[in-house]
């Protein structure tokens, strides 16, 4: 399905325009957008999962290359907050991304991948300066995991388009 036109709605010139249509913003949602109750639950269950993954990957991690246990940034604390953060932020997101663009998981899918490839910058920053190849190998994942969990959470428990069953008497 094709993005509508943007001759319907704001303008901001040629240029922005043609960038804004290529990255399918035209302003024209979804007529129905996903309940709060929805996105809390997606919430929750984006930081659980996420943590949840966390865990999981440092584990596996610890497992095939023991020359990592102990390390830094593997320790809960040190990355369940940058966890959190980083998902709330993308919660907060969807619903933005959902009243901005008529193809919001199109939309939303891209700015995950970017954003991913982006927090792999500090990572490899820290390899640059000494970290376990193996180490940040199992904190990219970390990454990739949340991201995965995330944009599923949101696009399937909170979704556009749903509209509540209204029960006949």
């Amino acid at each position: 399905m094709e993005a509508p036109s943007r001759q319907n709605s704001i303008s901001f010139g040629p240029s922005i325009d043609r960038v804004l249509t290529i990255f399918k913003v035209d302003f024209t949602p979804s007529p129905v957008q996903p309940t709060w109750a929805r996105l809390a639950v997606a919430t929750v269950v984006s930081v659980v999962g996420s943590l949840a993954a966390d865990a999981l990957l440092v584990a596996l991690g610890t497992k095939a290359f023991p020359s990592t246990t102990g390390y830094v940034h593997f320790q809960f604390a040190d990355y369940a907050k940058l966890t959190i953060i980083g998902v709330i932020i993308a919660c907060i997101g969807w619903p933005v991304v959902t009243r901005i663009s008529s193809a919001p998981k199109w939309l939303f899918l891209r700015m995950a991948a970017v954003v991913t490839l982006v927090l792999f910058l500090p990572d490899l920053w820290i390899y640059m300066n000494g970290a376990p190849a193996k180490a940040v190998l199992v904190l990219l994942a970390m990454h990739v995991a949340i991201a995965v969990v995330t944009y599923t959470a949101l696009v399937r428990i909170a979704p556009v388009g749903i509209v509540k069953a209204v029960r006949s008497k």
